[in-house]
């Protein structure tokens, strides 16, 4: 952020009753105390642009994850969307994959683009991978990644892609020890190599298991921080909360180009 100052700013007026101006993206976040490494979606330190959270108030891990019923979420879920929104950011996300389940609520309830989970961007890896290829998606859960979740972020059921849950099938500790309600210590904790080494032995294992994968999606936020490490073990495309995000500030506050001919 050097040099002058963008000189296509030459005159103000109040937008869509926004409170605040330069915004980037609103987040909301779990009512949910554990930390996040650079490049997880609850530590704003890594990403260049303007990041605003919210907190979704009551809804914690358990309640949007474990809990079958997951109407109690709706409405603090929508409560947060909409302050982002006023406070003025330009796009809403969230920092959980299984917010899926409310992507079209979101979606239906704000006035800026949202996006609520990073298997967003599935339908898209299928068309650029091709239809003899699978989608490898890597869920914290396996078990709790319903149809519904799915198909509410556009996935078609029959299309083709594979899911590989990292705690409850290929054995996560280390992810354990911040989201799994029933294992994790008082003061959730983790180690950033002890979890770069099961999530690539994880990638590993789950692209040998399913040789027609052509890329990995990696749908928790807490495993953005190992995408580069993952990619260099299995050479593939790799798309994760921080594609979408990137790809999401994009489209809502465009760059120039700067070039010559």
């Amino acid at each position: 952020m050097t040099g002058n100052r963008d000189f296509g700013i030459n005159y103000i007026k109040t937008r869509k009753n926004h409170t605040c101006y330069g915004m980037g993206i609103g987040i909301m976040v779990l009512d949910d105390a554990y930390p996040g490494f650079p490049g997880d979606v609850r530590n704003a330190s890594a990403f260049p642009y303007p990041i605003q959270y919210e907190i979704a108030e009551g809804v914690d891990n358990y309640t949007l994850v474990w809990e079958p019923d997951k109407t109690p979420c709706r409405a603090p879920i929508l409560r947060a969307a909409k302050k982002l929104e006023r406070m003025g950011c330009r796009a809403i996300a969230a920092e959980c994959g299984y917010f899926a389940y409310f992507q079209k609520d979101v979606a239906g309830a704000v006035d800026v683009p949202v996006f609520m989970s990073s298997l967003l961007q599935v339908p898209f890896i299928q068309q650029v991978i091709g239809p003899d290829r699978a989608v490898g998606i890597v869920c914290a859960q396996k078990r709790f990644l319903s149809d519904a979740h799915l198909t509410n972020v556009g996935i078609d059921l029959s299309s083709r892609f594979e899911i590989a849950g990292a705690q409850d099938e290929y054995g996560c500790p280390q992810f354990d020890t911040l989201w799994d309600h029933e294992k994790r210590p008082e003061v959730p904790e983790s180690y950033y190599d002890r979890s770069e080494a099961d999530m690539v032995r994880i990638c590993t294992e789950f692209r040998q298991k399913f040789p027609a994968i052509g890329a990995i999606m990696l749908e928790c936020t807490g495993m953005q921080p190992y995408a580069r490490a993952i990619q260099r073990a299995v050479d593939l495309p790799v798309f994760s909360w921080g594609t979408l995000l990137d790809y999401a500030f994009s489209v809502v506050a465009h760059r120039d180009y700067y070039g010559h001919v």
